[in-house]
């Protein structure tokens, strides 16, 4: 099991739990399954404090612990490493279930594993693998000489700066090298370490670039380590991205990574730019623990590479977020809370030729005391539109107490909220691509 957020590429709290697979005592492969645990400690409940300065303070940091020892889960060992910390886990015995409940989607991928291996040998099973990845490179390389062609004809801006509410910047600059088969992707430029948690560890630019890079690719590949192959990543040390233990990193992966994809798409100049954040919520005390991540509209859509331009649709996850809400009637029968409003608001995308998608509205009433912690962004600066689009909304937090006072809530800020205070949050929206019709006009 393996929470390292240096080395590995994950952030508190998730939590990746690996197996190698041995056939006839030879190291095959790896399986692993990640999952986001509701809560591993921390100085506040959902482990994604604003406040936190070093990891520590994001929770227990778990580095290459034996989970299983001849096949018995080591349940005894287990709940001393969730116990034994300055901020412990608030509920073992969830983290526990957790982790039985990732052993056994392991288990499960070994056994695919070995019925595969059984259907056509090893050695040929190992050959398709390499396959795989070898044609991943392949049609990265179609990719670069097409990258470049559009820098020489000047359809390539290359070059991207996404600011952000505290005050950084992520900056990247595209260089395609069709002769040496090479794509260098700098970020040199970037904002140096923050005293904040919105560090991203280096794994996590490098997944971003990894993403970005797949949607470019028209081929039907599975995403795989051979798309990287012909890339070279540069990340200045010490940098937002790039952090130095224990630097705090918990928004690093929900936040700094949203701007780090649309920094990249910023400089492709293929895609409009997405919200830039991913408005995590997280509220709890000593008997609860939730989190979530709230949507925008997706980014509008220009023609590319044989695609027809549109507008993005409304309300719906998008990019490095990979989650969805959970049923109202799940979240109010489990939780002290009413979702009393979640709405789509309509014309809230930003405008242009093809315009944003629209954001939400989300309002929670608390029906217990409890700690709020809001990680979220976009709430100052606005996302910018591309090739003369127009600026999507900026987002909103604001409370509502019991007494009916209105209280307007920063960008990442931890709050005690009391019976009958309600939470509102409004996303911030993408912005368009290329001007509309009324800026036409004009």
């Amino acid at each position: 099991m393996i929470n390292a957020p240096y080395s590995g590429g994950t952030h508190l709290p998730d939590i990746t739990v690996i197996s190698p697979f041995f056939h006839l005592e030879k190291l095959v492969a790896f399986v692993a399954s990640r999952g986001h645990h509701a809560d591993v400690g921390g100085i506040a409940p959902g482990s994604m404090s604003p406040n936190a300065k070093t990891i520590h303070e994001e929770g227990i940091l778990i580095e290459n612990f034996k989970l299983l020892e001849n096949d018995t889960f080591r349940e005894e060992a287990v709940q001393k490493l969730l116990a034994e910390h300055k901020y412990p886990a608030r509920n073992p015995n969830q983290n526990i279930a957790d982790l039985k409940a990732q052993l056994a989607a392991n288990a499960k991928g070994m056994k695919e594993l070995s019925k595969s291996i059984t259907e056509v040998s090893e050695p040929v099973f190992s050959a398709y693998m390499e396959f795989v990845q070898t044609q991943a490179e392949s049609a990265v390389h179609s990719l670069i000489e097409n990258l470049e062609k559009q820098q020489n004809e000047g359809k390539l801006k290359g070059h991207y700066t996404c600011q952000m509410d505290q005050g950084t910047q992520v900056q990247v600059k595209i260089i395609p090298k069709a002769q040496s088969k090479k794509l260098t992707i700098d970020f040199t430029g970037t904002s140096k370490q923050a005293e904040n948690n919105f560090n991203a560890p280096e794994p996590v630019t490098r997944a971003a670039v990894l993403y970005v890079l797949r949607t470019l690719i028209a081929d039907k590949i599975p995403m795989n380590a051979g798309c990287l192959r012909p890339v070279e990543i540069i990340i200045p040390k010490q940098s937002l991205l790039n952090p130095k233990s224990p630097a705090a990193v918990v928004a690093g992966n929900v936040e700094t990574s949203q701007v780090v994809t649309n920094c990249l798409y910023g400089a492709f100049g293929v895609l409009g730019l997405a919200q830039g954040t991913m408005n995590n919520l997280t509220f709890g005390n000593e008997k609860h623990q939730y989190y979530e991540t709230l949507c925008s509209g997706a980014p509008a859509v220009p023609p590319y590479n044989g695609r027809k331009g549109s507008d993005g649709a409304a309300a719906i996850h998008t990019h490095m977020t990979n989650s969805r809400l959970t049923d109202p009637e799940i979240l109010e029968t489990r939780y002290p809370v009413l979702l009393e409003r979640f709405t789509i608001d309509k014309n809230s995308g930003g405008k242009g030729h093809w315009s944003a998608g629209d954001g939400i509205t989300r309002t929670i009433k608390f029906l217990e005391n409890l700690e709020v912690s809001l990680l979220t962004g976009y709430r100052e600066q606005t996302v910018p539109g591309i090739a003369g689009g127009e600026p999507g909304r900026k987002g909103q937090n604001s409370l509502q107490t019991k007494e009916g006072k209105l209280i307007n809530l920063s960008s990442t800020c931890s709050i005690k909220v009391q019976i009958g205070d309600s939470l509102t949050i409004r996303t911030p929206t993408g912005g368009g691509f290329g001007p509309s019709e009324e800026q036409n006009e004009e």
